[in-house]
């Protein structure tokens, strides 16, 4: 299993949706002087992707080692082509992740970048606009709500590597030679001081690291006393997360989910299945309603929290890889608490009785929704259960 890397005395800043990621990414683009890797499932052309790409080929043609990854389902045939092809005119490198299935369903689901081994960041953000529907391209009626954080210190150098050995693994390598990257592609721990937050990157793969971002939640759900905040937008979470939040709820935490809703119709009626059990179990679900919800974040005891990629379904858990931040610091749980409770507030509360007087077919279509997720799942997963 890969060993999660962990330090103290990094600098974290969280950034809230693309009205302060954006300037910021831009800013450390723009700063560099000697390289930059950046990783994304969507790089949109529209007025966002435009500036971030603006920013990548000015800092290519002073001089800046460039290496951009986008995926190839995310960013989308036709436009990872004209990604690429603008970005190697400017000398920008530039590869797809996984083109054609040729290395399986695995997707590049992160959101990555480093530059000058200064500064990183990580998160949820596609670069695209934070008004379109990244599914239906439709106008969202207010920002998408997400998150990244930007980060300096020693947590900059394990991001670093593992970016610059994603770089190596999606190249042509030879076979014997890809085996020994992988068997190389851990981290080990770096020492901290006596009172300094601890940071430690979170990342999964589809071998030997699949459940290394869910067992960081397990673990700290397992260890929560008082209150547990988890929002994001996919929830489809197998059996082990699921009676995670049951059994935190049961013995007195208060778990309390944010979901988004509204983008997928199956998506929701997946939910919708998982919805009597835990609310029973006395966890409180509120669906987010005032615009796109795209974040992965949580808060735990007000001392732990995750900033990432990672949804709660079996897509993020099994097929993409996925990167999450952990934080182990009062201030920035406070922080993005604060964040989530405003979420709270422009939601709407799930009430138990809303599905036990649902119509019989409701409850039908949920069943059956979640049946066929679950049979598609275990054939991707190969029957896997999360």
């Amino acid at each position: 299993m890969r060993v999660i890397s962990y330090s103290g005395d990094n600098n974290i800043t969280l950034l809230r949706s693309g009205a302060e990621f954006f300037p910021a990414l831009i800013a450390a683009i723009d700063d560099a002087h000697v390289e930059i890797y950046l990783e994304t499932y969507i790089f949109a052309i529209d007025d966002t992707g435009i500036l971030v790409r603006d920013a990548l080929t000015r800092a290519a043609k002073r001089g800046v080692i460039v290496s951009v990854i986008t995926d190839w389902v995310g960013t989308g045939r036709v436009a990872s082509k004209q990604v690429k092809a603008t970005l190697v005119e400017a000398g920008v490198q530039h590869r797809s992740f996984n083109p054609w299935f040729r290395r399986g369903v695995a997707r590049s689901h992160r959101k990555l970048c480093v530059v000058d081994r200064k500064w990183a960041f990580v998160g949820g953000l596609n670069i695209i606009d934070d008004f379109i529907d990244d599914a239906s391209h439709s106008i969202l009626p207010a920002p998408r709500w997400d998150f990244a954080v930007q980060l300096n210190g020693p947590l900059v150098e394990a991001i670093h590597e593992e970016m610059q050995n994603q770089w190596i693994r999606t190249g042509k390598m030879k076979l014997r030679a890809r085996w020994d990257k992988f068997k190389m592609g851990r981290y080990t721990r770096h020492g901290t001081e006596p009172g300094q937050a601890l940071a430690g990157l979170v990342v999964r793969d589809n071998l030997r690291n699949r459940r290394t971002i869910q067992r960081a939640y397990l673990q700290a759900l397992g260890r929560a006393r008082d209150t547990a905040f988890l929002a994001n937008p996919y929830f489809a979470p197998g059996r082990k997360l699921r009676r995670a939040l049951e059994e935190a709820a049961m013995r007195g935490v208060k778990v309390t989910l944010l979901l988004g809703v509204g983008q997928f119709y199956l998506q929701d009626a997946v939910a919708h299945s998982f919805y009597p059990k835990l609310l029973r179990a006395g966890v409180r679900i509120v669906e987010y309603t005032k615009t796109q919800l795209h974040a992965k974040v949580a808060v735990i005891d007000d001392e732990w929290a995750t900033v990432g990629s990672s949804n709660y379904d079996g897509l993020s858990l099994f097929v993409n890889q996925e990167a999450n931040v952990v934080v182990s610091d009062v201030d920035f749980a406070h922080t993005l608490r604060n964040e989530i409770e405003v979420g709270l507030s422009e939601g709407r509360l799930v009430q138990l009785q809303d599905f036990e007087h649902s119509p019989w077919y409701k409850k039908l279509w949920y069943g059956a929704a979640f049946l066929f997720y679950r049979g598609v799942i275990h054939v991707i997963t190969l029957g896997q259960d999360a």
